[in-house]
């Protein structure tokens, strides 16, 4: 009897210990991308104030929509009072009355091949 009473406690301190180590967050982004850099042409992209294109979907039978700031909007359809004119593969236009606005999927990217093309 004290075998099997020598044995429960071995288990049972042993599960105690399993469930006291710490869990990896899956969801987590790697570490070294949480290191920001510190200052300089390395800094990180300043946060854009205005709406944000997130992705691009375009049907095989001529349906297009844009997914922005979380909300998906068809082509033709509103977003804050404007209207979606044009999907292409990386970029939207929104309109509202003569004003149009360019949504890029990848703004920071567009804005380096700007300043590279101005340098040469």
């Amino acid at each position: 009897m004290s075998r099997r009473l020598l044995m429960f406690c071995a288990c049972a301190a042993m599960s105690g210990a399993a469930l006291a180590q710490t869990m990896v967050d899956p969801t987590q982004p790697p570490p070294e991308l949480l290191r920001l850099p510190a200052t300089g042409s390395d800094a990180a992209p300043a946060v854009s104030k205005g709406p944000q294109l997130q992705s691009v979907l375009t049907g095989t039978r001529g349906r297009q929509v844009a997914v922005i700031d979380g909300q998906t909007v068809p082509l033709g359809g509103k977003f804050n009072g404007a209207t979606l004119i044009k999907v292409g593969k990386n970029q939207v236009v929104l309109k509202t009355g003569r004003e149009q606005q360019v949504l890029t999927l990848f703004p920071e990217v567009e804005a380096d091949v700007k300043n590279a093309a101005h340098k040469r």
